[in-house]
């Protein structure tokens, strides 16, 4: 698949998890009498696991091999989930506490920024493909 194809993708479940994110944090926050952190970081977990399902059904389905889905998961979590959970919150924590932004445009300000590195991540590692051993090309 040519990379701006599959860049496109990309945004389209990005766009659906921001959704997901955004109404979850909203709810989340409500739920924990107003806990932002707590309630962004359980968001961000239930948006993880949309886009890890959507990315390797949808965005990376190309990309199958002999891996199993749990593997590909862990990698997922490794890479997209870290960088999203630690830039999401730190920029949270930035964003609502000392420049005093609400938090849901604080949310989709960390979600844009981390972005295009989970695509670079999800691309180059969580959804690589498979190297052919004999001639260390895609396989």
């Amino acid at each position: 698949m040519n990379p701006l194809a599959r860049w496109l993708r990309f945004n389209l479940v990005g766009a659906m998890g921001m959704a997901l994110q955004l109404t979850a944090v909203f709810l989340f926050n409500r739920w924990s009498g107003g806990h932002y952190l707590i309630a962004s970081a359980a968001a961000i977990e239930l948006t993880l696991l949309h886009n890890f399902v959507w990315h390797l059904r949808y965005t990376w389905r190309d990309r199958r091999d002999s891996s199993t889905v749990l593997t590909r998961l862990i990698q997922f979590h490794l890479s997209n989930g870290l960088t999203s959970m630690l830039g999401n919150l730190l920029l949270m924590r930035l964003l609502v506490d000392r420049a005093h932004v609400p938090l849901i445009a604080s949310n989709c300000i960390a979600i844009i920024c981390c972005s295009t590195l989970n695509f670079c991540l999800g691309n180059w590692w969580a959804f690589a493909p498979k190297m052919c051993q004999a001639h260390g090309q895609p396989g």
